[in-house]
């Protein structure tokens, strides 16, 4: 379970994927297909053909090469040291019973889950705006860390759609009391349907773009400050030179999931992808 999250940094940096302590669940646990972002089709509770022996991935500086681009988005947000150190106690699956191992890939997507809405609760706690409903945030955060510290049964039984429900009606409330102050009219943009959308130098500041689908959308030059991302679809997105600055609830897997350069101006809660050089 999470220490110190009354240091909002300190927080964030618990919630991100530690693979050395972690047993390399996201390689066994979750199923992929062949598609752009995988080489080859492999099955839930599957070792990936290049998850070595030391749970480390053999072709780890080559993944875009190869064909596993998907795995470069991909963040637990802590959840496999946590699973693999916590509730299962820095027991190895490879070593233990076939039920271990199963209860094992079974739990990690759930803690998974949870450790998301960690990131942005404790995200929500960071917004001064958001100060009316902290002593709610907080009460939300507390009750989502003791969910994560659960046993193994209690995790594999967990209801996670109705906690993310719960947890989803104070976001809402965040995104509404952060997004007030913005100068203009505060687009809604919540679900749409954006993709390849021509949106080049756009002005999106204070916008709601929850669960938009950005995917290969145009947003060079576009102003998304104080914008609410949370949810949305960025994959192959071109951000450059765009201006995230104060934008809120944006993921480390939502940013490596889209294109920008070195002008891209980015919040403090996630960093510059690798890529990005290369690709723009």
């Amino acid at each position: 379970m999470l220490n110190g999250m009354g240091d909002h940094q300190a927080g964030r940096a618990e919630l991100r994927g530690d693979c050395e302590r972690c047993f390399g669940l996201c390689c066994v646990a979750l199923p992929f297909a062949a598609s752009a972002d995988f080489a080859v089709d492999k099955a839930a509770g599957t070792p990936c053909r290049n998850l070595r022996e030391d749970h480390r991935c053999g072709i780890h500086a080559r993944l875009r090469q190869q064909g596993f681009t998907g795995c470069t988005v991909y963040d637990c947000f802590g959840a496999g040291q946590q699973v693999s150190q916590i509730t299962f106690g820095g027991q190895d699956w490879r070593t233990g019973p076939p039920e271990r191992a199963r209860r094992m890939f079974d739990v990690f997507p759930v803690v998974r889950q949870l450790h998301e809405l960690l990131w942005y609760l404790t995200e929500a706690l960071a917004l001064p705006a958001a100060r009316p409903v902290h002593a709610e945030l907080r009460k939300a955060r507390a009750k989502t860390e003791e969910l994560t510290a659960g046993t193994p049964e209690e995790l594999a039984g967990l209801d996670v759609a109705a906690h993310r429900q719960e947890v989803n009606v104070l976001l809402l409330r965040t995104s509404e009391l952060a997004r007030a102050g913005t100068k203009g009219r505060r687009k809604d943009r919540r679900g749409a349907d954006l993709m390849g959308a021509r949106l080049k130098g756009a002005d999106l500041r204070g916008a709601s773009l929850r669960g938009a689908y950005l995917i290969a959308a145009d947003l060079t030059g576009a102003d998304l400050r104080g914008a609410d991302l949370i949810g949305a679809d960025l994959r192959d997105a071109d951000l450059t030179d765009a201006d995230l600055t104060g934008a809120f609830f944006l993921t480390q897997p939502q940013l490596n999931a889209a294109r920008g350069s070195a002008g891209t101006r980015l919040p403090g809660s996630v960093t510059r992808p690798g890529h990005w050089t290369a690709r723009v």
